[in-house]
């Protein structure tokens, strides 16, 4: 079961599914509403939902062309529909000033509140902070309702398992319960019956499921991310309060996202293509170039945003790992096309040179240890390889020798790309590769290689001392679960295994 939910998953991107997620709940909601189990007018839900996507599409396109980029559909239509699940449904129509009032501040927030073209702030979150500091109208966070809670959570966690942030959402829930409980205490509050108003009758889980998780507003690395939700969970305690003026999640919120931009990179970038090279049958390399050198560690990956004619249900956004160097003084993103390919896919496939892309939220902690001394495998699956043609490459710019063994699994021989950055790694650096191939009727008879999948036993041949390597794993999902089981029948640790996650696979 689980297995499949991971395929289902692999099927669609992070902001298709949270905009899936939102639409179901609304769903749930209106019918719970028609028939009395909530008390909220079904159509005053659906309308209030219209409304604000009228609200938020017009204001996001006239705001995108006076700033002259490309506007990104999928975020318009989710910040709409969180908006619709926290301010409480329309009474009358003269509550559609704040609707309104609330969108508009959503959107503009992302081109007003940003810096080099980075917004700073969770779009509804912002809205719903300055409507209650300015107009003293607040959101009522009404998707809390205890008979939404079984939905919130079953679509959540989909959510937290698809982009892999499942110890930010603990850490903020441990945060938060942990605060609560203790500011219970000192204010001679029954703990236990606060901690419950706090889980059941509050939107705690929609908000560490949604806003918490958002990766646009997310520190980069790992470690930041834990911090983040740490304080913003801290801040989320219904007791937490200044005097008489109390935090509210979204204000909590607003104070990660600070944080967050302190913390991460800054650069966001307009490239152009310079050249588009073929690899392989399905791989092609495409190559920007920057006004200068990109600073980042090898192994990261950025989001790319291209705007294209009539997206489909994966949207205009993609995450791709750097394939270049820092040290190169172009940018590289190596892409695998399929028959059925994604419309951002066919859309670059046609990228001619001049062609413009947005890169931006430089991120990821899927690089090498600090210690030089480590020994490590580096295994990847077809287009997985990219993290580690960036690391190598940029070990053979510095001169830098470090104790590596690349185990590079695919289909057929004229699937294999960089090998002749890996191949100089070999005499320069000797850094082994060990090539395998798993098409067996498709080996050339001078193949020196492997011929079959990367088993525990060509592990443990290439590898003698495989117990004592730190283990990075990349490929497609599917791919890296493979490499893990292998890695399991070796009893290799989990603290040994490093694999190359990022939301949104394309």
């Amino acid at each position: 079961m689980i297995a499949l939910i991971d395929r289902m998953l692999n099927r669609v991107t992070m902001y298709r599914l949270v905009a899936y997620y939102l639409m179901f709940l609304i769903g749930v909601a209106t019918i719970l509403s028609f028939g009395g189990v909530l008390s909220y007018d079904p159509y005053a839900i659906l309308f209030s939902v219209g409304f604000l996507i009228a609200v938020c599409w017009v204001s996001n396109q006239l705001l995108a062309w006076a700033f002259g980029v490309a506007s990104a559909s999928d975020s318009t239509y989710i910040t709409a529909l969180i908006l619709a699940l926290i301010i409480t449904p329309i009474e009358g129509y003269g509550d559609l000033w704040f609707l309104g009032w609330a969108g508009a501040i959503a959107m503009a927030s992302k081109y007003l509140l940003a810096i080099n073209r980075k917004h700073l702030f969770n779009p509804a979150a912002v809205a719903v902070a300055i409507t209650y500091l300015t107009v003293k109208q607040s959101a009522s966070w009404w998707v809390g309702n205890p008979v939404l809670l079984p939905f919130v959570i079953i679509g959540g966690l989909l959510i937290v398992r698809k982009i892999h942030r499942g110890a930010m959402v603990s850490t903020f829930l441990a945060a938060a319960v942990a605060t609560t409980l203790l500011l219970s205490l000192v204010g001679g509050e029954n703990p236990v019956t606060t901690l419950w108003k706090s889980l059941i009758y509050a939107p705690i889980f929609f908000f560490a499921c949604v806003f918490i998780t958002e990766p646009l507003t997310s520190p980069p690395t790992r470690r930041w991310q834990l911090i983040s939700a740490g304080l913003v969970g801290l801040l989320s305690a219904p007791q937490v309060h200044i005097g008489s003026f109390y935090v509210t999640p979204e204000l909590a919120m607003l104070v990660g996202n600070l944080l967050a931009y302190l913390v991460s990179p800054k650069a966001r970038l307009v490239l152009q293509l310079k050249e588009k090279i073929k690899l392989s049958p399905d791989i092609y390399d495409f190559v920007f170039q920057p006004a200068g050198r990109l600073a980042f560690v090898p192994g990261q990956y950025m989001e790319w945003t291209l705007g294209h004619r009539e997206p489909d249900n994966r949207g205009n956004r993609r995450y791709f790992t750097l394939a270049s160097a820092p040290t190169e003084d172009e940018i590289r993103i190596g892409i695998k096309f399929y028959q059925q390919s994604s419309s951002f896919k066919r859309a670059m496939l046609t990228m001619k040179k001049g062609s413009p892309i947005l890169a931006g939220q430089l991120a990821g902690d899927f690089t090498l240890p600090n210690n030089l001394e480590q020994k490590c495998v580096l295994i990847a699956g077809g287009v997985g390889i990219t993290p580690f043609r960036s690391m190598v490459k940029h070990l053979l710019d510095t001169g830098e020798r470090r104790p590596i063994t690349l185990l590079y699994s695919n289909r057929t021989v004229r699937d294999i790309v960089y090998q002749d950055v890996f191949d100089r790694a070999h005499e320069e650096l000797g850094i082994k590769t060990v090539y395998a191939v798993t098409d067996t009727s498709k080996v050339p008879a001078d193949w020196k290689g492997q011929v079959g999948r990367i088993t525990p036993q060509l592990i443990q041949a290439e590898v003698p001392d495989y117990q004592r390597c730190v283990f990075y794993l990349s490929g497609p999902p599917g791919m890296v679960d493979s490499f893990k089981e292998t890695l399991r029948e070796l009893h290799v640790r989990g603290s040994q295994i490093r694999t190359d996650f990022f939301s949104g696979l394309a």
